[in-house]
């Protein structure tokens, strides 16, 4: 595998963004990317994209290639697979793994930079906003970012460490189907503590992303996600 950023070279930033039939969404959300990396460039930084193609029986890969993304395959569908499968292929120091169906600002990326530059950070997540008006969804988006900010504990949606950890802690959980990100964001929060580092959650930049997984939520019921919260948070 390529190299890993250090001193002799600019500061790689890899976007790993988990994808399975992800042609209606990619494309802005691939775009927004591309905009937002102008935060890393002006610092003198590169980033690379690397879009796991899960599986996919839509356009999702050629999608991803044509807008320059580097593209990995996994074949089992599961999105702890294909985060890892992403992850596994980075070469940048630091990861930020992005969901397929969000869309990061310019001021969030700057911010993420900020956080980057700073040692006592293991690395952290954002708060998060949906495209939507619906006071169900607006209050499972309140209640989430005052649990995130009080916990540092990073959505699934935006997560960022650094390449050397993420291996370290053997990427995310392929024994879990649903709340993984919640499992290993406790296993971050532990290394965090055993270095003396601490997570940041930033609030001043929300990520936009789809509220798609609200009609998941049957399927894996709200308090099911606050149990796995609380056992992994000490």
């Amino acid at each position: 595998m390529g190299r890993l950023a250090d001193s002799t070279y600019p500061m790689l930033i890899t976007i790993a963004i988990p994808a399975f039939n992800e042609e209606e969404l990619l494309p802005s959300t691939l775009a927004a990317v591309a905009e937002a990396g102008e935060a890393f460039t002006q610092r003198g930084w590169e980033m690379e994209v690397v879009v796991c193609d899960n599986n996919s029986t839509d356009r999702t890969g050629e999608i991803a290639e044509a807008a320059g993304a580097r593209v990995v395959f996994e074949k089992h569908n599961q999105i702890s697979r294909a985060r890892n499968a992403a992850g596994n292929a980075a070469k940048g120091k630091w990861i930020i793994f992005i969901d397929a169906d969000s869309q990061p600002s310019k001021a969030l990326f700057e911010a993420t930079a900020a956080a980057m530059e700073k040692k006592e950070i293991i690395g952290g997540g954002t708060t998060i906003k949906y495209d939507v008006q619906n006071w169900v969804v607006t209050i499972i988006t309140v209640a989430w970012n005052a649990i995130s900010r009080v916990m540092h504990w990073p959505a699934g949606s935006y997560i960022f460490l650094r390449t050397e950890d993420f291996h370290e802690l053997h990427g995310f959980s392929e024994k879990l189907y649903a709340s993984e990100e919640l499992e290993f964001g406790g296993r971050l929060k532990k290394l965090a503590q055993q270095r003396d580092q601490h997570l940041q959650i930033l609030t001043q930049t929300p990520l936009a992303t789809s509220p798609r997984r609200f009609r998941l939520m049957r399927s894996y019921p709200i308090l099911e996600n606050l149990k796995l919260i609380l056992r992994h948070s000490f």
